[in-house]
């Protein structure tokens, strides 16, 4: 059976926490920063959890990330 790929952009994307979680960064924290408030782009910089609906959909693009 051959390897299985991992789909590089998600690979970038997501890392595996200690317990096993999926962590990701959030989005609009790239562009048109002025008329975001401090508190909002300061609440952006921390990560976020994957959403459970969606992990094992994640963890099949990433089969090598367990």
């Amino acid at each position: 059976m051959p390897k299985m790929k991992t789909n590089r952009s998600a690979a970038k994307r997501f890392k595996l926490t200690g317990t096993g979680k999926l962590k990701r960064s959030k989005a609009y924290k790239s562009h048109i920063l002025t008329k975001k408030s401090a508190k909002r782009k300061r609440n952006l910089r921390r990560p976020a959890m994957t959403d459970d609906s969606n992990v094992k959909n994640m963890l099949k693009i990433l089969p090598y990330l367990k």
